[in-house]
Order: structure tokens, then C-alpha cells, then sequence
């Protein structure tokens, strides 16, 4: 592993690791009444976990285009720092018992629009930093990291919660963001130097050439489309897999244990990415991610509880082969001039779908009963994800990676540049 590459695992780690802090810390903080004007309610809760969703949603093609004008690592360093400053604030006021839910509100709202900023950006700097031929191992060992953080987070989370008080959390995650933006803000990349302001095109004119990117790409909007509906089931399987495995599996220790396995599942199949013979990438990515309907189909027909684990440990499994693979597929594929906006797309869909799952299962459950939801969603993932392997990009083996980056990458940053710029003659013309 390279220095570059070290620098990286390190830097993401603190990021993921703060990150998996900041759900629980707001949760305990708001919910034992540490902000003044605070009720305890899940209110004041959700009040806080909108404004950090908001922002970040709205501003996620932004921040592509921003990821692709300026080198990323300069991108990631605000980004962290920006992050680190809000939860430092947040850390202080809670020391000083002066934070305010509005006050929370806001810095949340700050929080979000640097992740928004930041997300695209990672992902453009692991392809100009890393050769081609490394970045799976690199994308494999930045998901187990981020599997084992957000297993850590909560847990730290609390333990700070009670030991020294949720002031110290935040401090802590201010603290890893620093950190973060300290090693990642630094690096050494491969990026070729860009053209001077008065050569680069306005920010409508990039947004477009991102979307016409895009569009060149049908296994890349197959399989984002195909994601998108797994989340969606997943915040489904998420709220009501806990109330289906205590009623029927056992009790709260039934649903700890399905949780469990699939974290196991999840660190499992990330090791596994970088080392299974796996010569048509898409194909796993499809597959990885049609096996989330186990798990649905198990809750929804009730099975006894080893069955149950077992899907869902099968299904984590294949998430956790999927998520390198598909930043792998990402990263060689797309041009890396265009790629923070064309990956901007992918956050998005994944960021909005979740939580829409999360809040809706409860209202459609409450109408069609809990096994209809998710039998439902068995289907739509299964048949969403596994429709991409009906197109031929999904069976190309990955071309041979270059010395100096990936194969085809000119041609098709030529091609995006020459739809980009008959677009905007054509925009002129009307």
C-alpha cells in the first residue's frame, strides 16, 4: 500500500467514524433535554435530522460540479473543516448548557451542505490519487473501515454519552473531522492541471455536461435506479423488521442478533470484494444487490429466526461485495474531468431513497399490514436490479488498466465535451 494510499484509509476512517457519531450524540442530547427549549420529543429530533437531510439533498449536484472545477482535496479539506467547526460549536454549547434546538437546527443545516459537498469530491479523489489497477483493494479496505465505524459510533457515542456527557461527543467528532481534513487535504494527485478561469464554462453549462454524461452511461443509470429501490426497502426493512422480530422472532434480542450478523455479513463480503475472481464487475454489483430481497422475503412471510438471519447476513454479504465493486466500476468508467457531477446522481438517489423508505413504511404498513410492504419490496429489488444485466455494458470485462490512468477515458471525455458543447449551441439557437 502506498503512502497516498495509507493517507487515504486514514483520513476516511476519521471521517466515517465522526460521521457514525453524530446520529447518536443528537439523538441522546435532544431526547434527555441537554438543548434549551428542548421537550425530549422525537419532534425536536426530527426537527434537527431534516435540516442536515435538506441541504444536503439540494445541494448534491452543486457540489459535483464544484468537485470536478477545483482539485478534491482541497474540496474534502473545507468540507471536513467545515464539518469539524459545526460539531466543535455544537460540543461547546452543550459543555456550556447554552445550545438551543434552533442552534442545533442550523449548525445540522451546516453539517449536511458539507457533506453534500464533500461526498463527490471523495470519490474523484481516490480515482486521481490511486492507479487503477489498486483501487479495488483501496475501495474494499475503505468499506471495512466504514462498516467497523459505524459499528463503533453508536456504541461510542453512548459510552461518552454516560461517562462525560454528550458535549464531549461532539467535541470528539469535531475533533475526527479536523483530523480527516488534515491527512486528505495534502495529498499528491495525478490530476492534470486545469485550464485557466476565463477557458472553464459557466456552472449551468457544466451541470449540463454532467447530465449529458450521464445519460451516455445506461449501466450507470440501470444500476443507480436499481439502488435507489434497495434503499427505498431498505428503510422499509429497517422499521419494520425490528417490530416483525419482536412480536414474532423472540423479542428485542432477536432483532440485535439480526443486526449483528448483518454487520458480520457486510465486513465480510467487503474483504471478500478484492479477492473473489470477479471478471464481469456489473454482474456482481446486480447480483449483490438483488439478494437484499432474502431478507424481505424472509420477514414478509414470518420465517423462524434463523432463516431470517441468515438472509439478512446473505444479503449484507452481497452489499458488502457490492459497494467496492461499484465504486471501482464508477471510478474506471466515467471520466474523471466529469466525474464528481455523474456521481453526484448516485448520491442523491441514495441519499433521498432511505429515508423515504424510513418514513413511510409505518403509514403503508399501517394500511396493508406488514407482510404486503416487504413482500412487495422483495419483488421490486430483485427484478429493479437484476434488469441491468439485460444490458450488454453490464457483461464487458474491465479493459486493462494503463499506466497513466484508465483505458477509453479520452474518448469518452471527448465525446461528453462534443454533446456538452452542441447542447449549448443549440440552447443559443433557441
Amino acid at each position: 500500500m502506498t503512502p497516498s494510499m495509507r493517507r487515504l484509509l486514514v483520513g476516511r476512517t476519521c471521517a466515517a467514524l465522526a460521521t457514525a457519531l453524530i446520529p447518536t450524540t443528537l439523538t441522546l442530547a435532544l431526547l434527555r433535554g441537554h438543548a434549551a427549549g428542548s421537550t425530549g420529543s422525537a419532534g425536536d429530533l426530527g426537527l434537527v435530522l431534516a435540516c442536515e437531510l435538506l441541504p444536503m439533498l439540494v445541494l448534491l449536484p452543486v457540489a459535483g460540479v464544484l468537485a470536478d472545477r477545483f482539485p478534491p482535496q482541497r474540496v474534502v479539506l473545507a468540507a471536513d473543516l467545515l464539518r469539524g467547526a459545526a460539531q466543535t460549536t455544537i460540543g461547546a454549547e452543550l459543555l456550556c448548557g447554552r445550545v438551543q434546538v434552533p442552534d442545533l437546527a442550523v449548525l445540522a443545516a451546516v453539517t449536511g451542505a458539507a457533506v453534500a459537498f464533500g461526498t463527490p469530491a471523495v470519490r474523484t479523489l481516490v480515482a486521481v490519487t490511486v492507479d487503477a489497477g489498486q483501487r479495488l483493494r483501496l475501495n474494499s479496505r475503505l468499506d471495512i473501515a466504514t462498516g467497523l465505524a459505524q459499528t463503533a459510533g453508536p456504541a461510542t457515542a453512548g459510552g461518552l454519552m454516560l461517562m462525560v456527557g454528550a458535549g464531549w461527543s461532539s467535541l470528539l467528532t469535531g475533533a475526527l473531522f479536523i483530523g480527516s481534513a488534515t491527512t486528505l487535504g495534502g495529498l499528491h494527485t495525478r490530476q492534470a492541471a486545469r485550464p485557466a478561469d476565463g477557458g472553464q464554462p459557466g456552472f449551468l453549462a457544466r451541470l449540463r455536461e454532467g447530465w449529458t454524461e450521464t445519460r451516455r452511461h445506461r449501466w450507470f443509470l440501470a444500476n443507480v435506479l436499481g439502488h435507489g429501490v434497495w434503499h427505498l426497502t431498505a428503510g422499509f426493512l429497517l422499521t419494520l423488521g425490528p417490530l416483525i422480530a419482536v412480536r414474532s422472532m423472540g423479542g428485542d434480542g432477536a432483532w440485535v442478533l439480526v443486526a449483528q450478523l448483518g454487520t458480520v455479513g457486510m465486513l465480510v463480503g467487503a474483504f471478500a470484494a478484492s479477492r473473489l475472481p470477479m471478471r464481469r464487475p456489473l454482474v456482481g454489483v446486480a447480483v449483490g444487490a438483488a439478494v437484499f430481497a432474502l431478507p424481505l422475503t424472509a420477514f414478509g412471510l414470518g420465517l423462524a429466526l434463523p432463516w431470517a438471519a441468515s438472509a439478512y447476513f446473505l444479503a449484507m454479504f452481497g452489499l458488502g461485495v457490492l459497494s467496492p465493486l461499484w465504486e471501482t466500476a464508477i471510478q474506471r468508467r466515467i471520466p474523471q474531468e466529469v466525474l464528481g457531477r455523474v456521481g453526484s446522481f448516485d448520491s442523491l438517489i441514495s441519499f433521498a431513497a432511505r429515508p423515504l423508505g424510513l418514513a413511510v413504511a409505518v403509514p403503508v404498513a399501517t394500511v396493508l399490514g406488514t407482510s404486503a410492504p416487504l413482500l412487495a419490496g422483495a419483488v421490486l429489488v430483485a427484478a429493479a436490479n437484476l434488469a441491468a444485466l439485460l444490458l450488454p455494458e453490464a457483461w464487458e470485462q474491465p479493459e486493462p488498466a494503463t499506466a497513466g490512468g484508465d483505458a477509453r477515458r479520452e474518448p469518452l471525455a471527448a465525446a461528453a465535451r462534443g454533446q456538452a458543447e452542441a447542447d449549448s449551441t443549440a440552447a443559443g439557437g433557441r
